[in-house]
């Protein structure tokens, strides 16, 4: 007998991985990136962006889930608060991810760097 939480046998239900990622589709950038907290500032390059975050690389070590005001290229009139999501250390400095904070369906900033 069945069991009543298995499909019917005529049925073939495909297993669709979930995504991880939800920030949208990645496009490629090659914008110059500041990110400031507080008086300290680190410099890099954005390597690509989402509606969601982007992706940097830089020579200074940044670490995960600190925040961050983003500026991208030279867009000093509308800077983002980040996140650090996630940071791989490369010969020569870091690629890191940062998560957009005000992005729609991200998470609120929890302290608004300086």
């Amino acid at each position: 007998m069945p069991s009543r939480n298995a499909p019917p046998n005529d049925s073939v239900t495909p297993l669709v991985p979930k995504r991880r990622h939800s920030g949208g589709s990645r496009k490629p950038a090659s914008d110059r990136v500041r990110l400031r907290r507080g008086d300290r500032e680190f410099l890099g390059w954005a390597l690509n962006l989402s509606r969601g975050g982007v992706r940097i690389v830089l020579e200074d070590s940044i670490e995960v889930h600190t925040d961050y005001v983003c500026i991208l290229g030279e867009d000093e009139a509308h800077p983002r608060p980040v996140r650090v999501a996630w940071v791989k250390d490369e010969a020569g400095g870091q690629i890191a991810g940062l998560q957009f904070l005000d992005a729609e369906g991200t998470v609120p900033p929890v302290d608004t760097p300086e």
